[in-house]
């Protein structure tokens, strides 16, 4: 049988890294020319595709996965695996962040996060019959309580959006009924696929290798390095013959601005003077690159200022707020907040590993939608969770300028915290995109002036590069320190749900 065609037409790098990862594919018992299946035959293999935006990774990645997917390779999604079985070959794509996640899903790709593939659900047995037969793997169950149309309203949803908890939440089940805990993964899995692997750490890349005999990192090299990696990512590591390198920038065709100001930035001899000379210049070209004199309020609701400095961030955020007249002991329904993590103690495990499995891990993107049921909780929605209103104990912190500590307005006194989300740091931003960005240029002056490197490249330059490839239509050059009031009031209308509400009732218990 020849290799399946793909939807998309390869440039010459892409054809010849889908070749070499067709080669790692069957050395892993995957045979995409043939469609077949077989227990691996090499040893465990980590290869990493390197290039920057634009240079066509995440097609490739797709092509990979819906190749694999047509020669029987089970997807494995995060939300219930099904019983073991001997013939069974496992797939699973997976991304740092829920927003990076869910990029790949508006793309029509799988995608789930590391930790809901590190930490898998604990269901009730009882449900988890239901499971099965949503999945193909047992008959059609008989559950007190439940009843025929609510088993045929949950077949329904799950046909169209393969989601087991969403599917329980359609049947009017809590995640509490079904989900008892949470469980480190236990059983490996065959294939792994990471995007935006350059956000991953050394820690992160071991949790990986445990998991998965073959592991497929897909990186761009241009972007900034975890915090704690000291200027390297993860792929920086492996040897040359274990890096794919895709260098024609595919995008470029479509004539895009925003593109050719971040790849301009590969010139060595460009000064921030004359990069931002291009961008004035390509804002008189074309309207999706636009040199603002003021930072837009209406759209840092949705869509953060990227900056480099806190003590920029901060002082935004409460310009922002003032902006929009949050008074300063509670939030408006509709603030954006960005996860800081969860404080719990140890003992506290399951309760941590519920709340980060449904998206509230360090670095997620959360509108506030209003109080919760007890004091201290909040009604959130996570952007880009598959499931993202939950309910959940929260710490919130508004950080004053100049002030060390932040200001509290409430919160529980344990659980998950959050800062304000109107405006981030560029380094937070990485893994997320908007349709529209807001870059504040004044920031990248100011690490243009202090002339520091990070391996080898002007710190400002690779600020600037991922601050401007997190635009996916307009790029907003903000020159000025200034800020424009909304036109409208804040609203939580836009955050339209597909799939009903979770209810997490374990997140709602009296914390001791």
């Amino acid at each position: 049988m020849t290799l399946p065609a793909p939807t998309y037409t390869f440039s010459d790098d892409q054809a010849d890294a889908y070749d070499r990862i067709s080669a790692v594919l069957s050395n892993a018992g995957v045979d995409l020319e043939r469609d077949t299946l077989l227990p691996q035959r090499g040893k465990d293999q980590v290869i990493a595709v390197i290039g920057k935006a634009g240079s066509g990774k995440t097609l490739l990645l797709a092509e990979i996965a819906r190749a694999m997917e047509e020669a029987g390779v089970d997807v494995v999604s995060g939300d219930w695996e099904g019983k073991r079985r001997k013939d069974r070959r496992t797939l699973a794509i997976l991304a740092p962040t829920n927003k990076a996640a869910s990029v790949l899903r508006n793309r029509g790709v799988p995608a789930t996060t590391i930790h809901r593939i590190l930490y898998t659900p604990v269901y009730d047995p009882e449900y988890e019959r239901i499971a099965e037969w949503l999945a193909g793997q047992g008959e059609r169950p008989e559950i007190e309580g439940l009843t025929d149309a609510a088993l045929d309203r949950a077949m329904a949803f799950y046909q169209i959006n393969k989601s087991i908890p969403g599917a329980l939440a359609t049947a009017g089940l809590r995640g509490s009924d079904f989900i008892t805990g949470w469980k480190r993964r236990e059983e490996p899995l065959d294939i792994g696929l990471v995007d935006e692997s350059s956000m991953l750490d050394a820690k992160q890349l071991e949790d990986l290798k445990e998991i998965f005999p073959t592991l497929l990192l897909f990186g761009d090299p241009a972007q900034l390095a975890p915090v704690n990696q000291s200027g390297a990512m993860v792929f920086d590591g492996l040897e040359d013959s274990a890096k794919l390198i895709l260098s024609r920038v595919h995008r470029q065709a479509d004539d895009n601005p925003i593109l050719d100001l971040a790849h301009a930035l590969a010139d060595p001899d460009l000064s921030f003077d004359s990069f931002e000379r291009m961008v004035e210049d390509a804002a008189r070209r074309d309207e999706r690159v636009v040199m603002g004199q003021r930072v837009e309020a209406q759209l840092m609701a949705r869509s953060p200022v990227l900056v480099w400095r806190n003590a920029t961030r901060i002082r935004l955020i409460h310009a922002f707020r003032a902006a929009y007249g949050a008074p300063p002991d509670a939030l408006l329904p509709g603030e954006p907040l960005i996860c800081d993590g969860i404080e719990l103690p140890v003992k506290h495990r399951k309760k941590r590993l519920d709340l980060e499995a449904r998206g509230l891990i360090k670095g997620a993107q959360v509108v506030y939608l209003g109080p919760g049921s007890k004091p201290g909780f909040s009604r959130l929605h996570v952007i880009g969770a598959e499931n993202p209103q939950v309910s959940a104990a929260s710490i919130v912190k508004i950080e004053m300028p100049d002030e060390e500590e932040p200001f509290i307005p409430y919160a529980a006194r344990m659980g998950a915290t959050f800062l304000h989300g109107s405006a981030v740091t560029i380094h937070k931003a990485q893994g997320s995109q908007w349709d529209t960005v807001q870059v504040f240029a004044p920031d990248l002056f100011a690490a243009a002036r202090v002339g520091r490197m990070e391996a080898g490249v002007p710190l400002w330059k690779r600020l600037a590069y991922v601050a401007i490839t997190r635009a996916q239509e307009r790029l907003i050059w903000v020159v000025r320190n200034r800020l424009a009031r909304p036109v409208e009031a804040l609203s939580t209308d836009d955050l339209v749900v597909a799939a009903p509400v979770l209810t997490l009732e374990a997140q709602d218990e009296e914390t001791p």
